[in-house]
């Protein structure tokens, strides 16, 4: 009997190279902007978003607290227009040092 993998299955030994994915512009992109709770972070994200997504409607914006208050996640759907745009959004709202994590 020959050794080896079975026809159609790939050996799991082998590394598989992975690309990310490819995202085609403009398209709607999503964000979740995760902060310590204040009143005024939703504002702070709002303003970094406006910069750089001038056409984004705040009015579309969620907040949403974790469990025991001490954080705010902001969800904000936005039309992005390239990969440059994204990369300086992601710096500009770590930059506020208010924002933890931006997914």
């Amino acid at each position: 009997m020959k050794k080896g993998t079975p026809k159609g299955l790939r050996d799991l030994r082998q590394p598989v190279a992975l690309e990310p994915p490819k995202i085609t512009f403009p398209c709607d992109y999503s964000l979740k902007v995760v902060g310590d709770a204040a009143d005024d972070f939703p504002a702070c994200v709002c303003q970094v978003i406006v910069r750089h997504a001038p056409d984004f409607d705040a009015t579309t914006m969620q907040v949403v607290d974790s469990r025991n208050g001490r954080y705010q996640s902001v969800r904000v759907m936005i039309r992005a227009t390239g990969e440059q745009q994204i990369k300086e959004l992601f710096e500009d709202l770590k930059a506020t040092g208010r924002v933890h994590m931006v997914v």
